[in-house]
């Protein structure tokens, strides 16, 4: 508050599925109680500019926007600092092993090994559900709890078949060997009533199967529904 030197040290991890593509977009506002946030600029970080394992530090000028040509950004909006380091998954090494040479792979693998976190992103794709069915009303959504996480798909009108195709992530820092995740399918209605939503049916996954598989591609029948299945994607990459 009330800061032009602003220094916050936050820490976040963010999934890369292609390094040589993606950009970090970062954006930076000046927060307003009342009223929309005022955009202070923005700048963007190629991903390709890192090497794995090596931090790197960034200093940039700030920018209206990333048109080259927009006048507006000759004004000095000031330099956002970040420091980024790209840590490849484990099962990276062997897409890597064509373009490294031996010596080198060998050394990030052991560096991996060797890392004491074990962390790494537990994915969660709810590919679909059928034959579910509320006693009324049929607008299925499926939620998912995990650590105390809500994360929730779109909602579906009028269909007892929803396919949904939405994949969903959790950063942890060990795997979760002892732990189980939580997904319900819900019936959504809007507006006020005594029905607004009810429950079309849940599965309580135990997810040491996926630390140690790697990948669980499979259709559970849903607990307290008649008929109705949840075809349930759960994969674990680890750092």
């Amino acid at each position: 508050m009330n800061n032009l030197n602003p220094e916050w040290n936050e820490y976040f991890k963010l999934v890369v599925k292609d390094p040589q593509t993606q950009v970090l977009q970062l954006h930076l506002f000046d927060w307003e109680k009342m009223k929309a946030h005022d955009k202070l600029g923005m700048q963007i970080v190629p991903l390709s500019s890192l090497t794995p394992h090596e931090m790197k530090e960034f200093s940039l000028d700030l920018l209206k926007n990333m048109n080259p040509n927009d006048p507006h950004n000759k004004r000095n909006r000031g330099k956002v600092v970040v420091e980024l380091t790209f840590e490849p998954f484990r099962e990276e090494c062997d897409k890597f092993s064509e373009v490294l040479d031996v010596g080198r792979l060998k050394s990030l693998g052991r560096a991996l090994s060797d890392s004491s976190s074990g962390g790494g992103v537990l994915s969660v794709t709810i590919e679909s559900a059928k034959d579910v069915e509320g006693r009324h009303h049929n607008n299925p959504c499926a939620v998912i709890i995990f650590r105390g996480e809500h994360k929730r798909t779109k909602v579906i009108k009028r269909n007892r078949d929803p396919r949904w195709n939405e994949e969903f992530q959790f950063m942890l820092e060990e795997p979760p060997v002892n732990e189980m995740i939580h997904i319900e399918v819900m019936s959504k209605r809007r507006g006020f009533s005594f029905h607004a939503k009810e429950s079309l049916g849940h599965v309580d996954l135990k997810l040491a199967d996926v630390v140690s598989n790697g990948r669980i591609n499979e259709i559970f029948h849903l607990i307290n529904s008649k008929n109705g299945v949840v075809h349930i994607e759960l994969r674990w990459s680890s750092f």
